[in-house]
């Protein structure tokens, strides 16, 4: 996402954008993470480009439904007459035959689950999808949604300042078999230790609650202690984010953004990164759920 415009920001370089791409691929990351939403389909042509020639070293995961202009949500459209149309497109601007996790971005209640969920296994058995996903939906949807169709993997967004989701739905998809697919692990950089208030005004972080007034001034203060630790270890403050999420269990797998090579070492880095319990007892314990104010989602 990082490597399209979506906020209605500046598009990061491309030449620099494909580069990470393929020495992601390069160094055994084959995980792609993309939207159709995301710069208007910018970033499957920008995937498209990077795997061309090497299309087998990389797993695809797209999400469909939402809609954005001009940097603002507009809605969703998940119809199965939509998601017919939706897959098309992917398709051509990846330059694919087949999408290896397909999913809808969000169940937001337009379209009963059993027709989105039975329209993406119909694309499976055309051939045009291998694997059904979701994305940010309740613990009782998704068991709806499996009952449809076995659902391979769940993309939700995890990390120290996120951990609303253990109380109901990481225990269902554990339960479940479904792998978790966590983004967000630095909470759009507020784990990252560099971020200080005010932030710009231009900045697209003010779209979210937790990084307005008295919030961001709260929740920086409880990244102190991961800052500490961090430096206590030799490592980062976003390299310890991301560690403590790949921590949590197998089925559990790190969603890294980046769009810049130099930030390869870093956060591969960061997979091998290990926790004594007396520290992962003081993260669990200063990072309880509730502990950090606001949220990264937009009130839709």
């Amino acid at each position: 996402m990082r490597m399209s415009s979506i906020w209605g920001g500046s598009t990061p370089d491309e030449t620099e954008s494909i580069a990470t791409i393929q020495a992601a691929l390069d160094n055994g990351i084959n995980f792609l993470n993309t939207g159709d939403f995301y710069g208007a389909g910018h970033n499957e042509m920008l995937i498209g480009k990077a795997i061309k020639g090497r299309r087998d070293d990389a797993f695809i995961s797209v999400k469909m439904g939402a809609i954005f202009h001009n940097g603002q949500w507009s809605g969703m459209d998940i119809r199965p007459i939509a998601i017919k149309n939706f897959i098309n497109y992917s398709l051509t601007r990846l330059g694919v035959e087949t999408i290896d996790l397909y999913q809808p971005s969000r169940m937001d209640g337009s379209v009963p689950i059993e027709d989105v969920i039975g329209t993406v296994a119909d694309l499976i058995k055309e051939g045009k999808v291998r694997y059904l996903g979701v994305s940010e939906i309740t613990a009782d949807q998704l068991r709806k949604a499996h009952s449809v169709h076995p659902v391979s993997a769940l993309e939700i967004g995890y990390s120290l300042a996120d951990r609303q989701i253990e109380t109901d739905l990481l225990p269902t998809a554990k339960e479940l078999g479904i792998g978790v697919v966590a983004f967000a692990n630095t909470a759009e950089g507020l784990l990252t230790g560099d971020m200080k208030a005010p932030l710009p005004p231009d900045s697209y972080h003010n779209h979210f609650s937790r990084f307005q007034g008295d919030n961001l001034a709260h929740n920086l203060e409880k990244v102190e202690v991961l800052k500490q630790m961090a430096k206590d270890k030799g490592y980062t403050p976003t390299q310890l984010a991301i560690a403590w999420v790949n921590a949590q269990g197998e089925h559990i797998m790190p969603l890294v953004s980046m769009s810049r090579r130099s930030r390869l070492p870093e956060n591969i880095q960061a997979m091998q990164i290990k926790f004594t319990p007396e520290e992962m007892n003081t993260l669990n314990t200063h990072f309880a759920p509730g502990a950090i104010l606001g949220s990264t989602y937009l009130q839709r």
